[in-house]
């Protein structure tokens, strides 16, 4: 007998159940999995790190889907994936104290300028890979900065030193030597 739906669209009624609770489960656990890896998994990643997310999608795929190929099957594991994160992120945002125990706390790396070896040692970050992230910030020494927060979401905020007052007046006054040069250089090349 020919089926009016081809065989990669069907998928018995008892499975449909399964396909819904095994991707709660698999995200229930790599949630908790990625808490414990610490914030540096999610933003700050080393080539280590980047060959264990990559494989970590791979290990769970069967774990989503089981022996099941059908698209529905696929359709059914995809769409709860999006609905449980849907519900977790709404409700983590109108429950501050849930969302600190997903996400844990901001982390100083840097407060007034000094650094806390402690926190980078308990953010599994070195001093490289901290001047590395702060150029890609467009700063250009640790020196530069008063603090250095990692965010809960693995990145990495740096806020500059505030400019002294003579620091102020030395780029005024710079900045005016520069107009003048140029001024200058232009006056001369209309002669």
């Amino acid at each position: 007998m020919i089926h009016p739906i081809p065989d990669m669209f069907l998928l018995p009624w008892g499975m449909v159940i399964e396909k819904i609770l095994r991707p709660i489960a698999v995200y229930m656990f790599l949630i908790v999995g990625l808490r414990l890896a610490g914030k540096r998994e999610l933003a700050q990643l080393n080539p280590f790190d980047f060959v264990v997310l990559m494989t970590l999608s791979n290990t769970v795929q069967n774990a989503i889907i089981g022996d099941d190929n059908t698209v529905l099957g696929g359709i059914i594991g995809a769409t709860t994936l999006l609905l449980i994160n849907y519900l977790v992120v709404r409700a983590l945002h109108h429950h501050r104290r849930l969302e600190e125990i997903v996400e844990g706390k901001r982390d100083f790396l840097i407060r007034n300028g000094k650094i806390n070896h402690q926190h980078l040692e308990k953010e599994l970050l070195t001093r490289a890979e901290l001047v590395a992230a702060a150029h890609r910030q467009g700063i250009q020494s640790l020196a530069e900065v008063d603090s250095a927060v990692m965010e809960t979401t693995g990145t990495i905020t740096f806020i500059q030193k505030t400019p002294t007052e003579d620091d102020r007046r030395f780029h005024e006054m710079m900045d005016g030597i520069e107009k003048l040069r140029l001024e200058i250089v232009a006056m001369r090349g209309e002669k």
